[in-house]
């Protein structure tokens, strides 16, 4: 019998559940060894996830056991056959204690520590699940994969999938930030669609979850009632930007006004942080980024004007044109707390470029790309108004660019960012006044109970189909999308909706109407070890490119060099045929055969030889920024999952993006 759609996900899947038994924690433990390896791996253990219905015993075969949670990762010590059934020694860690035997056909071999998370169901088609892998294949390979996909989908929301789909994703969103679920990757390749897009075919593993009726959660349009958003301005503060400023605190002063009016001044909160450039190279910057306004602490419209009353422009030139624009957006993102919130937008304005992770003048050492991960992280959304005042003609092309990287939404085929020719006032004002506006808007007809939409499918069939006449109206629309993302994300939150139903499954990472647009996002879970071994390696990269740069003829063997250093497989480093970075055994095994391209490991002699020392250094950048984030990964530890319930605090896990990857 097909299991219920609808079902949430068992609690077992939440990070931190007890799962040992008395049995299990009083079985005699064998001596100290090592977990069995992988086929052709030199350090990768074999890990397997239990099942529904997999007992954990004392010896192979032996009587009753205690029921082991379904998802449980374990490492395979042994293996034995008692009768025709293959068993499995386990143990929870790979620290040489081994905890019993478990029946194999109650376990899913787990290669990879590769997980899935859902993104926001909004503005796009809830995905999928399919029972067999040819049955998703068919569809992708069809010209017109969303035609292929609509009356599958369209049975699936009504509840009657039929009968190769297994499974669809919730209808509102699951956020993985703050209530972390383990949809394991038992299997993961790369391909093309019929109309020529790359996708990610995943098979998937998921647990059924138990009844939960009793805890029947608020109807949608109740839960709204109390929906809350943040709007922080992140405004550049130094010279010539007086006009600017002092047309936000108008606009923030006009919408309050309304918001007070109409009693909803709890409802709206807004924030604004300030930021220059360095003050090692000019003191009399003051800043380099300010708090001025918290939206947790600001009590209404007179409160904010009151607390950035004090704001102006500098009074000193900072050392460059570009300004530490990711210091001020970081500021925000740290400082604020975002999780008060169901509706969260940061509103970039600056008219200059930011400073580069590679410039000494940054503080974050952060680049477009790592800033934009940490605001996704946190489900904020990051509009930048970029004042193309004459003044900085040379720069536009470079900021634009910039910000195009940083103002991209993963809901939105095109980035958040809205230039303002000539830095005209006005111009600034009105698309201040329309983003304000509009999410009032928002906020003010949650709080009316106006039901949530569930999907892109219950948006006006015109929405989006007509371009947007001008930035303002391209604003309205893009804001009204993230608008209903939001709110689902905070529905999601409250009522504590699950990931899907135990099903083994197919999907894609692509909606297929849409495929610009990601339905999941793929993440390894690393270790600490294994973030400090990738550290490592990157920082021997960075080094030995350094070095290079004076007599780049010898970057190849310097990174041999390191590779003994690090202590690397001696045979690859010596082998003749090694001529790629990849080659020299530098990356640990834990990221052989993952689904994606690296575009550090793909480096040869030849290629860095042939670059000009700009183009290596902005390789080399790109390597010091992503170093930056790992350490912010490795500090943060709220962000850190035991999967083993704590047995063993080195074997926690962070949940890195393959996009983050070097």
């Amino acid at each position: 019998m097909r299991r219920s759609l609808t079902a949430s996900l068992a609690a077992v899947l939440l990070a931190g559940t007890t799962l040992w038994s008395p049995l299990a924690t009083s079985s005699a433990w064998a001596a100290d060894r090592t977990p069995l390896l992988m086929e052709g791996k030199k350090t990768l253990y074999q890990r397997v996830l239990s099942r529904p219905g997999a007992v954990l015993k004392r010896q192979a075969g032996d009587g009753p056991g205690a029921q082991q949670p379904a998802l449980t990762r374990f490492y395979v010590y042994g293996r034995q056959m008692v009768g025709t059934q293959a068993w499995l020694e386990v143990g929870l860690t790979a620290k040489g204690k081994t905890d019993g035997w478990i029946q194999e056909e109650f376990t899913l071999p787990w290669k990879q520590q590769l997980t899935l998370a859902f993104t926001n169901p909004a503005g796009r088609d809830r995905a999928l699940m399919f029972k067999e892998r040819q049955d998703l294949a068919k569809i992708l390979e069809a010209d017109d994969p969303g035609k292929q996909e609509e009356p599958l989908l369209k049975a699936a929301e009504a509840g009657k999938p039929s009968p190769q789909v297994v499974s669809i994703e919730p209808a509102t969103y699951v956020d993985i930030s703050k209530k972390f679920y383990l949809l394991p990757i038992l299997d993961a390749e790369e391909t093309f669609s019929g109309p020529g897009f790359r996708v990610r075919m995943l098979h998937i593993a998921s647990v059924s979850a138990k009844d939960e009726k009793a805890n029947t959660p608020p109807a949608s349009a109740s839960v709204l009632k109390n929906f809350r958003a943040a709007v922080v301005f992140v405004i550049d503060s130094t010279l010539s930007m007086d006009p600017y400023i002092n047309r936000t605190r108008q606009a923030v002063e006009q919408i309050t006004t309304k918001i007070d009016k109409a009693g909803l001044s709890d409802r709206v909160r807004f924030g604004l942080v300030a930021f220059r450039s360095s003050v090692q190279a000019t003191p009399g910057l003051e800043y380099v980024s300010k708090l001025y306004a918290d939206p947790e602490q600001t009590k209404d419209g007179k409160d904010f004007l009151k607390q950035v009353a004090a704001l102006k422009g500098a009074t000193v030139s900072s050392a460059k044109f570009s300004e530490d624009s990711y210091a001020g957006v970081m500021e925000a993102l740290d400082k604020v707390g975002w999780t008060n919130f169901g509706g969260r937008y940061v509103v970039l304005i600056t008219d200059a470029g930011a400073l580069r992770g590679g410039d000494p003048l940054s503080s974050t050492k952060l680049d477009a790309e790592q800033v934009r991960l940490e605001a996704q992280h946190r489900g904020v959304a990051l509009y930048t108004l970029h004042l193309k005042t004459p003044s900085g003609k040379q720069n536009h092309a470079e900021a634009e660019a910039q910000y195009k990287a940083l103002s991209t939404h993963p809901l939105l085929p095109n980035p958040l960012y809205y230039p303002v020719d000539a830095g005209s006032v006005d111009q600034f004002g009105k698309m201040v006044d329309t983003l304000s506006e509009t999410i009032v808007a928002q906020v003010n007809g949650a709080y009316r109970g106006e039901e949530v939409a569930g999907s892109a499918r219950s948006a006006d069939p015109n929405f989006g189909k007509e371009p947007p006449k001008d930035d303002a109206a391209r604003m309205q629309r893009d804001a009204a999308m993230l608008g209903q993302a939001m709110q689902l994300a905070y529905l999601g939150r409250t009522e504590g909706t699950s990931a899907p139903p135990m099903i083994s499954a197919w999907l894609t990472d692509r909606d297929l109407k849409k495929p610009e647009i990601a339905t999941t996002d793929v993440r390894v879970l690393l270790t600490k070890n294994q973030l400090s071994d990738m550290q490592q390696v990157l920082r021997s990269i960075a080094d030995a490119g350094q070095a290079a740069q004076l007599s780049p003829n010898d970057f190849f063997s310097r990174m041999r060099s390191a590779a003994v250093v690090l202590g690397r497989d001696p045979n690859a480093i010596n082998d003749p045929k090694a001529v790629k970075l990849a080659d020299l055994g530098l990356m640990g095994e834990y990221l052989d055969d993952l689904p994606y391209r690296s575009k550090v490991m793909d480096i040869d002699q030849q290629m860095w030889s042939s670059w000009s020392i700009s183009q290596q250094q902005t390789f080399l950048d790109e390597v010091n920024r992503k170093l930056r984030l790992y350490q912010i990964y490795h500090d943060d530890v709220d962000r850190w999952v035991a999967l083993d319930g704590g047995a063993d605090p080195g074997e926690a896990v962070y949940p890195v993006p393959l996009d983050a990857l070097p």
